[in-house]
C-alpha cells in the first residue's frame, strides 16, 4: 500500500510539473517524483544488494541521474523544467525496461540449461 502511495504521489508531481499549475504541492511532489523515479529504476537494477545497500546507492544514483540531467540541459542551452522532467522520466523508464529484459533473458536461459 505504501509503494501505491509513493507512485500515486510521484505521479501527481510530474503531471502538476508538467500542467504548469500553480499549486503549494507542486514543488515537494515534482522533487519528489524527481528522486523517487530514478531512485526505484536504479534499486530495481541493484537486486542482490543488502537493502540498507541498496537504498543508498539508489539515493546517490538517483541524485547523480538529475545532476547529469540538469548539466546536459544547461550544456547545450535547452533547460525547462518539463524537459528535465521528461528526460529523467525517459531515462529512468529505460533503466527499467533494461532490467526487465535482463530478468526475463535469464529466465529463458535458465530454462533451456535445465
Amino acid at each position: 500500500m505504501l509503494a501505491g502511495v509513493a507512485v500515486a504521489v510521484a505521479g501527481v508531481g510530474a503531471v502538476l510539473a508538467l500542467a504548469d499549475v500553480d499549486s503549494s504541492l507542486r514543488g515537494p511532489f515534482t522533487l519528489f517524483f524527481l528522486l523517487a523515479a530514478p531512485g526505484a529504476a536504479v534499486s530495481a537494477a541493484l537486486r542482490g544488494l543488502d537493502p540498507f545497500a541498496r537504498t543508498v546507492v539508489s539515493v546517490a544514483g538517483a541524485i547523480a541521474v538529475d545532476l547529469l540531467v540538469a548539466q546536459g540541459m544547461l550544456a547545450v542551452h535547452r533547460w525547462s523544467v518539463p524537459g528535465g522532467i521528461v528526460a529523467v522520466t525517459a531515462i529512468s523508464s529505460l533503466v527499467l525496461l533494461l532490467v526487465l529484459v535482463r530478468r526475463l533473458r535469464g529466465r529463458t536461459t535458465r530454462r533451456r540449461t535445465s
